[in-house]
């Protein structure tokens, strides 16, 4: 059931007229394709270049950086010969949970995402006592820019936590 333009008083109509030429003009204005490629836009925080890897069967894999594209590669190839296993990306720890205060208010959980983690095979002598042959490991790209107070709260927050010493490539 809709509404004609005709039937409203003159107030509203120009009123509706009004929101229909803002909405035909913010339409045009995203269509327009801009003449420089992709625009000048903002430069990331850290200066880095966003990179896309395309797996064997197809998948497009979105990268931050080409430093983490890269180590994904070494990884990738490293569990293809069989020194890794269950290579995963993006994985989330929670260091902290939700909860709620005295006053009500909710506090939001604390999170930490991992570049990549992966089993890697430890040494015999270490598995002969203790029966584990694969060790978890964490590891996270960086560079000096992105070593910030958050991230060194987070990995302190990890090894209380979990015990896990994340490993900065």
């Amino acid at each position: 059931m809709g509404v004609d333009v005709k039937d409203l008083p003159p107030a509203y109509q120009a009123q509706a007229l009004r929101k229909w030429a803002e909405q035909e003009r913010r339409k045009k204005r995203q269509s327009l394709p801009c003449p420089a490629g992709d625009g000048p836009g903002k430069p990331a925080k850290y200066h880095n270049k966003p990179t896309e890897r395309v797996t064997a069967s197809g998948a497009v894999l979105r990268f931050d950086s080409q430093k983490e594209a890269r180590r994904y590669d070494e990884l990738a190839a490293l569990e293809r010969a069989g020194e890794i296993r269950e290579l995963r990306m993006q994985v989330d720890f929670t260091l902290q949970e939700a909860y709620t205060d005295g006053e009500g208010q909710r506090v939001r959980a604390i999170r930490y995402r991992a570049d990549f983690t992966y089993e890697k095979a430890r040494d015999d002598t270490w598995a002969k006592y203790n029966g584990s042959f694969w060790v978890l490991v964490v590891e996270d790209v960086k560079s000096r820019a992105t070593r910030t107070k958050e991230y060194i709260m987070k990995r302190k927050l990890m090894k209380e936590r979990f015990n896990i010493d994340i490993q900065e490539v």
